[in-house]
């Protein structure tokens, strides 16, 4: 599964910005998709999750509330609605498909990684 992840930006703190993913292939619902990140000098944390059918969802604390994923298995595509954005959000962001259901937070039950795109949120 080749993840292809884009939409990052520079945006003001109280912003948004909505991420995307797109997982070309035949076989993206039979994977939950995660989005986490990675500030610099810090370690990749989750973000959020969603299952294959897209019915349930999971956040971190840090931004619930705040950010919104959602898949679309026709088009396959997931995305990362962002909004109220803080200074503290500004990392790389990572799109990736895990195998596992329940859905998993940790990386390591990921199995394939997009490329990231950069958010840099000012204040």
């Amino acid at each position: 599964v080749q993840l292809q992840a884009s939409g990052g930006g520079l945006v003001q703190a109280g912003g948004s910005l909505r991420l995307s993913c797109a997982a070309p292939g035949r076989t993206f619902s039979s994977y939950a998709m995660g989005w986490f990140r990675q500030a610099p000098g810090k370690e990749r944390e989750f973000v959020a999750v969603i299952n294959r059918s897209g019915g349930r969802t999971s956040y971190a604390d840090s931004v619930k509330g705040r950010f919104t994923i959602s898949r679309d298995n026709a088009k396959n595509m997931v995305y990362l609605q962002m909004n109220s954005l803080k200074p503290e959000d500004t990392a790389v962001y990572y799109c990736a498909a895990s195998g596992y259901e329940p859905t998993r937070v940790a990386a390591r039950d990921y199995d394939y990684w997009g490329q990231g795109t950069l958010v840099t949120v000012s204040s």
